[in-house]
């Protein structure tokens, strides 16, 4: 093999565009622009903003292909429009979703799917100062959520418990992203944000300040967007000052090395990553163009961001999100499922593209289907805020190992606030004191 060629099992991984009956159609896109993907997916739905009262999400049934009826079912509980949303990444039936109106809101999907309309939330968190942008669950710790908001601060919350567990005002301008570091390899820097101050700011929300920062990660003025990778890598994905996309690799670690920069186009839109941590694959999607790149990391490697293939398309992308490995058609080799979000004649089209790597056996590939995140908490809230860093637990996708597709929801019970409490509280005197009286009115009767 020529010393040029770099051998790997992915180089060959292909697209699959899909069929138009199996796309989903007829949505009436909101018309808000920002820093969000405006799609996230689970196992069994996903979900994008509409247009109307009361910032309507729509959680559409991935069997549910076609066109979206018309005053079809959502959640609309907001008194805003819905900005971001995001899945609980342990409850199929959770979604929590953010707005102009400042609030934080956890909704509860029944187990058939929506067959009405929502208009009351399991929880409402409320503690921001202005529209709030972004939401992240933790992809780890039950239950635990983190949300940005104009007012330049990144919170972190229980939703069980229906509160602040704690809050960063590190940042001086509008935040642009917020990840979690996934494996609990970087003790002390849990959390990553951009901020359009040009500084990368990794921290632990749990402590006091921020661990570290990179400095002008990226010269451009435009939206830098992040990705925790493995053995404590970050990708930053931005632009130069002549608006020129480019990634960079950073040792997490020791920020002052930059490990690999990979220049791109001059095209306008920002482009998200999203990492595989199973192929070890990132895949760039841009917002505003149809192209997908994808990318092998390996930090050994003397190109630790090694350019694969890309895929083409003239449907420009509104936004992106893959969905998780434990759905997969793992016998037909598909390694990765994108859902595409595009608006075709004013309409939002989502399409599901598959990427499959092309082999010739029937049989289970388990060169390329390693063990997968498997959809189950490592630690709860309480022990998470107690300082555990626990790694993602994992199980097999090989169907004779017994692999479940998705894991039984548990049913989720919102704990009661102080305020609820008291509430409650006050109503329980004031009945025992009306007990009280009308005894003792009918003692004097008598």
């Amino acid at each position: 093999m020529s010393a040029f060629i770099r051998n790997s099992k992915f180089r060959h991984v292909y697209v699959e565009p899909p069929k138009q009956e199996d796309t989903f159609r007829n949505l009436r896109l909101a018309t808000t622009t920002g820093e969000q993907q405006y799609v996230k997916a689970n196992t069994k739905y996903f979900a994008v903003a509409l247009q109307g009262g009361g910032g309507p999400i729509a959680v559409v049934d991935h069997t549910a292909t076609g066109a979206f009826p018309t005053g079809g079912p959502v959640l609309a509980g907001h008194k805003g429009a819905a900005l971001d949303f995001d899945f609980h990444p342990f409850n199929e039936q959770l979604l929590a979703s953010c707005s102009d109106d400042s609030t934080v809101k956890l909704w509860g999907i029944p187990p058939g799917g929506l067959t009405e309309t929502l208009t009351e939330p399991l929880v409402d968190l409320r503690g921001h100062g202005r529209k709030v942008t972004l939401l992240r669950f933790h992809p780890t710790a039950s239950n635990v959520l983190a949300s940005v908001s104009a007012d330049m601060l990144c919170k972190v919350w229980d939703v069980e418990k229906q509160g602040e567990v704690a809050s960063t005002d590190a940042h001086t301008s509008l935040i642009q992203d917020v990840q979690w570091n996934a494996d609990g390899s970087l003790l002390g820097t849990s959390l990553c944000t951009s901020c359009k101050d040009k500084v990368v700011r990794l921290f632990d929300p749990r402590g006091s300040a921020v661990a570290t920062e990179l400095r002008a990660a990226h010269e451009g003025s435009k939206s830098v967007k992040l990705a925790f990778l493995q053995d404590g890598l970050l990708a930053t994905v931005g632009f130069t000052r002549q608006s020129q996309r480019q990634i960079k690799i950073w040792d997490a670690r020791d920020p002052s090395k930059e490990l690999a920069l990979v220049s791109l186009d001059q095209a306008a839109g920002v482009l998200l990553p999203f990492f595989d941590p199973d192929t070890k694959m990132l895949y760039l999607c841009g917002k505003g163009d149809g192209n997908i790149r994808y990318y092998e990391i390996n930090k050994a490697a003397k190109t630790p961001c090694f350019a694969l293939s890309e895929h083409r398309s003239t449907a420009a992308g509104k936004g992106y999100c893959f969905l998780p490995k434990r759905c997969l058609d793992v016998m037909s080799c598909e390694t990765a499922r994108c859902l595409k979000l595009t608006s075709q004649n004013g309409n939002g089209v989502v399409e599901p593209l598959s990427f499959v790597v092309p082999r010739k056996s029937d049989a289970f590939q388990d060169d390329i289907f390693p063990d997968c995140y498997a959809g189950l908490p490592s630690c709860d809230a309480d022990a998470w805020l107690a300082g555990a860093n626990e790694p993602p637990k994992l199980r097999p996708l090989n169907p004779d190992a017994g692999f479940v597709a998705a894991p039984s929801a548990a049913a989720f019970v919102a704990k009661k606030t102080a305020a609820q409490l008291e509430v409650e509280l006050a109503d329980a005197h004031k009945k025992i004191a009306d007990l009280e009286a009308k005894l003792a009115a009918a003692g004097l009767a008598s």
